[in-house]
């Protein structure tokens, strides 16, 4: 598996769906040294998850990336767009009850930019007013 762009398209974000898929994925990442990034289809939802601790040991998540992270996450969940349990880091993050697939990608795409320290996909998809 290649590494993903930074930002990534929302397409190409890999659908963990299933242990298999999801191990595959996530080793996949761990391989290449990247910023873990999938989502998963969950019934009718979706869960979109991320995972630093598959990068380089010299990749950091600063305090501004993670702030914007976490206040987007408590939009989203403020909204009921995703639910209230979802984990927004600081390492593992998780975005549950996404209602579509393509929102889901939408928002995993931007949660792996604002990992590599880019905020505009993340500030674009859950704006702050």
């Amino acid at each position: 598996m290649q590494p993903l762009p930074i930002p990534c398209p929302a397409d190409r974000i890999p659908n963990a769906t299933g242990l298999d898929a999801f191990n595959a994925a996530y080793e996949a990442a761990k391989t290449v040294r990247a910023v873990y990034v999938g989502i998963e289809r969950r019934g009718q939802r979706w869960t979109v998850k991320a995972d630093a601790l598959t990068a380089a040991p010299q990749h950091t998540v600063d305090d501004t990336a993670h702030d914007a992270i976490r206040a987007a996450a408590l939009r989203l969940a403020r909204s009921g767009e995703i639910r209230p349990d979802s984990g927004p880091g600081p390492v593992h993050y998780t975005l549950y009850g996404v209602p579509s697939e393509e929102r889901a990608r939408e928002l995993a795409a931007a949660l792996h930019a604002a990992l590599y320290g880019d905020l505009r996909p993340l500030l674009s998809a859950v704006p702050t007013s």
